[in-house]
């Protein structure tokens, strides 16, 4: 029946204003009411009606109150009246419609089934407890949830009745319901005596009153809103699997954040298998057909141990065309099957070992899930149940798919990220030194550990062989992390070593190399805009002969010096400005450094730490320095424990260790030439005695050779003083003719006739190699002559 029916026409009052004020509908309940008919007020102002002349102003779009009306024959009659104001229609334009009913006594026969379906038929179940909370009565709906009549559970607790912990708490909020007379609402998740499985509840429970206000009861009226948790439960997983799936870089951390989302809120076992790559760090193929090869990468359980587990992590097992996992990676499809129904039988008939686990647990429902990222199919995930009795429903796929998809993304990047890191990673490893030099100055160690997340940065060092036996040590850090850093790190080594070559004094090298960075700066930042090239260096020119070490440094941390019988200490060295600022001096130093004295050179990223401050880096660097008998490899390892963390360092490091040896004096000779091309001759003899005494004869044809011709150019175009010296070693005869000129030697070509013009090219063509470098007194041409060849 609808709200015009004529049939109900009279047991209301309906009249309809528009927004004039004008009467435009008056039904017959209108009539009976007031006495007037629709021909007397339809089409008069409403107002007319009111007995007082007074016309209420409604505050919003609902009004209702009492009013005094004129009856058709004259005298007044208050009624209560609710106004609906209802926008404008399709039909009809914007009007108020007031009602007042006509039939509202409340008179009921005791018979009537109206009197008593506000209770016992309702579609919400409910409850009434007494003032001892003990069960008065139930309507049929709560009789049908508990599963049990009223006449067989009336005067129970509700805690006897459900006899579950729920039920208790239950009673408390009752409790707390009879004691203040405030309403309540409570939340709980439980299976009742009448259901098969457990339900969400949306429990309310207000006082029950006696005319006198008094409190003689509670009634509870319970509402199942299982769906509308179930979708806010799903909803907080979506977000908590957004929270917790990916928070590192790594594929195998993030395949277990995503097992240990999944368990226990869809799945009582989650399994993570991964596809291998082709190569380490890239995405694997596609199409992908069965049998299917899939590494385990994570699985978590409800059960302590993971009993359920068939592949540890890490192995990599094949899943035939039967698997869900190879119908799923094939379909590219989320694929749901049951052990019931039989979908699982042939997988299961093929693998025994499974098949007793699926019995042993009672695994009755399998879903899974292709884990895919930007098109690319990277692996499965499979959910398991066999503690939950229900199966998986559309909406369990749904809400799967979804977390399986922000962990693929996850995956997915931490897969590229790989790629990336291996190849930054493989750019330094190439751009640093493989393995150090053996040189007869120095034994020297190094480690290099890269940034954790980064993997790669700026650091390098560097052992470079020099003329004379000598040896450079350099340490350096460009600023920044990255493909960039490392490639700005390669130039500046490469420019080092190029510096070093030509012999450049440590303070000269600096100046060189800043110049470099400021060039470097200029292409970085382009036309208009600054650079943002930086970099820090240590440069060191050890002597085995005179056992002096020349360093200086380009706002690079100090190095540690430990001498053989001493405490380790920070060496006292200018600090200098850091490379790239272009046009500031470097200050050397030079130390007399005894046999055995152990030099350390490192990055910053070895003293930085956020739990504490540099000072106490330091210490603790030089307590990792004790025990300078040790080996240097052992010193690296200890320095290394002692001052960084064990799950990574931010920065990247770099660690340069040098145990200086000497060369004894008798195993140099030096000669003072005079200017006198006559006395080359006897100069000869000399070199060759000396050689005979040091057993190094089958070297003499050589070394006579290549002294002529280095002495004589010396006395020809040179200046005085003239200095021959001899440097030997077990592998090496070095020559050297120092003058005080500063005008550097070179090759020419000579031509046929020419009667001079070859020395140098016979020095070149006889000797392991040749050079000149440049002193504050002159210059010194050298030779190294291999003996080992002549042996």
């Amino acid at each position: 029946m609808t709200p015009h029916d004529p049939i109900d026409d009279g047991a209301t009052a309906r009249a309809v204003i528009d927004e004039h004020g004008t009467l435009v509908e008056w039904n017959a309940g209108a009539r009976r009411l007031l006495g007037w008919s629709a021909a007397d007020v339809v089409g008069r102002p409403a107002a007319e009606l009111l007995a007082d002349g007074s016309v209420p102003v409604p505050a919003g779009p609902r009004w209702d109150g009492t009013l005094p009306l004129r009856h058709q024959d004259g005298h007044r009659v208050r009624v209560w009246l609710l106004a609906h104001h209802r926008s404008p229609g399709e039909d009809r334009p914007a009007h108020w419609l007031v009602v007042t009913p006509l039939e509202a006594d409340g008179s009921r026969s005791p018979g009537d089934p109206l009197a008593t379906a506000a209770l016992t038929q309702s579609p919400c179940a409910v409850a009434v407890y007494d003032e001892r909370l003990r069960l008065s009565r139930i309507n049929d709906a709560m009789a049908d949830v508990l599963g049990l009549p009223e006449e067989r559970i009336q005067g129970l607790r509700i805690s006897e009745i459900g006899g579950k912990p729920q039920s208790e708490e239950l009673e408390e909020q009752m409790a707390g319901v009879l004691a203040t007379g405030r309403a309540r609402d409570v939340e709980t998740y439980m299976r009742t005596g009448g259901e098969s499985r457990a339900h969400a509840w949306l429990v309310r429970m207000a006082p029950v009153t006696d005319a006198g206000g008094r409190v003689r009861g509670v009634c509870l009226a319970a509402h199942d809103f299982t769906e509308n948790h179930l979708s806010r439960e799903r909803l907080q997983l979506v977000n908590e699997a957004g929270m917790r799936i990916g928070t590192t870089l790594d594929v195998t951390r993030t395949a277990q954040e995503l097992a240990d989302v999944c368990v226990p809120a869809l799945g009582d076992f989650v399994s993570v298998d991964l596809l291998d790559p082709e190569e380490e760090g890239t995405a694997p193929p596609a199409p992908i057909t069965a049998p299917v090869g899939l590494r385990r990468a994570a699985h978590r359980s409800i059960s302590p141990g993971s009993p359920e587990a068939v592949v540890e992590p890490g192995r990599l097992e094949l899943y035939p065309a039967e698997s869900p996992q190879a119908a799923s990676l094939e379909a590219g499809r989320t694929v749901v099957a049951s052990v019931p129904s039989g979908d699982l039988d042939a997988w299961l008939a093929w693998d025994r070992k499974r098949s007793a686990r699926v019995r042993e647990h009672g695994i009755h429902s399998m879903m899974s899930v292709p884990i895919r990222a930007r098109g690319v199919t990277l692996g499965v995930a499979v959910l398991t149940r066999f503690r939950r009795p229900d199966p998986f429903t559309a909406d369990d796929v749904l809400l799967a798919e979804e977390i399986t998809a922000r962990a693929a993304l996850c995956v997915d990047n931490a897969r590229r990220y790989s790629r990336e890191r291996e190849t930054a990673l493989a750019l330094q490893r190439s751009l640093l030194p493989r393995e150090l030099p053996r040189t007869p100055a120095v034994d020297a160690a190094s480690r290099y550990l890269p940034a954790a997340r980064s993997g790669v940065g700026g650091d390098w060092f560097d052992v470079i062989p020099l003329s004379g036996m000598r040896v450079a040590l350099c340490v350096g850090d460009v600023v920044g992390q990255g493909v960039q850093a490392s490639a700005t790190m390669g130039r500046l080594r490469t420019a080092v070593r190029t510096l070093a070559d030509i012999d450049l004094a440590p303070d000269e090298l600096l100046t060189h190399l800043d110049d470099l960075v400021v060039r470097l700066s200029e292409e970085a930042g382009g036309e208009g805009s600054p650079g943002e090239v930086g970099a820090t260096c240590l440069y060191a020119v050890y002597d085995p002969v005179s056992r002096r070490c020349t360093l200086a440094r380009a706002g690079h941390p100090a190095p540690v010096l430990v001498p053989p019988s001493g405490a380790p200490r920070a060496v006292d060295l200018p600090a200098g400005p850091p490379l790239g600022l272009g046009g500031l001096p470097f200050e050397p130093a030079e130390l007399d450094l005894p046999e055995g004295t152990v030099l350390g050179f490192f990055t910053d990223g070895l003293l930085e730490s956020p739990e504490r401050d540099v000072d106490a880096g330091h210490a603790l660097l030089l307590d990792a320095f004790t025990g300078a008998d040790d080996s240097l490899d052992d010193i690296c390892d200890r320095v290394l424990r002692t001052l960084l963390p064990p799950g990574g360092v931010a920065d990247d490091v770099a660690l340069l260790l040098a145990r200086t040896r000497g060369l004894p004096a008798s195993q140099v000779a030096t000669w003072d030439i005079p200017a006198d091309p006559a006395l080359v001759a006897p100069i000869r003899k000399q070199v060759v005695d000396q050689l005979g005494s040091w057993q190094l004869s089958e070297a003499s044809f050589t070394a006579e050779l290549v002294v002529s011709e280095l002495v004589t150019n010396a006395i020809r175009y040179g200046s005085q003083p003239i200095r021959l010296r001899l440097i030997h070693d077990a592998a090496t005869l070095i020559c050297e003719v120092s003058d005080s000129s500063h005008t550097a030697p070179h090759l020419r070509r000579a031509k046929t006739w020419d009667e001079g013009g070859r020395g140098l090219l016979l020095v070149a063509q006889l000797t392991q190699r040749w050079g000149s470098r440049h002193t504050a007194q002159g210059k010194t041409i050298w030779a190294d002559i291999t003996l080992l060849d002549e042996a």
